[in-house]
């Protein structure tokens, strides 16, 4: 089949062909991908906007800033309001552990799309957040909800090549400003890439930030539902090995 244009007839075949070749070209969303880690920044900076608003100023991901809060709290002998900043912390370190159980292979087998499994199921735990009633005691609301970030946080920690983390972003700017001097100093063309990467996951943080204050201003509680749509997203684009979730050094595989 042919089609007409202003200079002559063009093959059908010809522009499919010329499609799929671009197509190929592609860089694949896969776990450890720029877009993906956007996408998961804007989680991570939503979730501690929604909680620090709406559940008494507790941080879900930023245990820094906890902890920070936990002891300012402390020495102004506001006990009650300091003693709110450790379940959140308490929960951190459970979803880590619940992230280095799922690279056990009995996991594995049971899961075997571990990837798209941590995403559906932090997309539905904070569907439910969004379901609960502002009479919920706010500590349930930050525990679960810091719970659940931990494990995302844990899960994807891999960037291209570089290690970053998807909820926190001290690491990440310490991460672009480096790349930034090696790329300036010595003229490196990756690390300008690693810079502008790392940049972008800053600004995916802010942008959640931003868009968890308004929303939570505007819409109450059931904001959360933005960020359970943002994991939906993410999760309808992976195109990954699933088995990347966890990524595994040559020293450490399971066994």
């Amino acid at each position: 089949m042919r089609i007409r244009s202003g200079r002559g007839r063009i093959r059908l075949s010809s522009v499919r062909n010329y499609i799929y070749e671009k197509r190929e070209k592609l860089p694949p969303l896969t776990a450890e991908s720029v877009g993906l880690g956007i996408l998961l920044a804007a989680v991570g900076g939503f979730l501690d906007a929604y909680t620090y608003i709406s559940r008494d100023g507790v941080f879900a991901t930023s245990q820094t800033g906890n902890l920070v809060l936990l002891g300012i709290k402390l020495s102004q002998g506001k006990w009650h309001e300091g003693l709110a900043h450790i379940p959140p912390m308490i929960a951190f370190v459970f979803g880590v552990i619940v992230a280095e159980y799922l690279k056990h292979p009995h996991i594995i087998r049971l899961f075997p799309y571990p990837a798209r499994t941590v995403l559906l199921v932090e997309s539905i735990v904070l569907f439910i957040v969004g379901t609960w009633p502002p009479e919920v005691p706010s500590i349930t609301v930050t525990i679960t909800v810091a719970f659940a970030a931990s494990v995302q946080l844990s899960a994807f920690r891999t960037l291209v090549k570089w290690p970053y983390n998807s909820a926190i972003v001290t690491g990440n700017l310490r991460t672009a400003s480096q790349a930034a001097y090696v790329a300036v100093m010595e003229k490196d063309r990756e690390a300008a890439l690693k810079c502008l990467d790392f940049s972008l996951i800053i600004l995916g943080f802010l942008g959640g930030a931003l868009t968890g204050t308004v929303s939570t201003l505007h819409f109450g509680t059931e904001a959360i539902w933005i960020a359970s749509g943002i994991l939906i997203l993410a999760l309808a684009v992976i195109q990954s090995n699933p088995k990347k979730l966890l990524v595994y050094t040559k020293d450490k595989k399971p066994k």
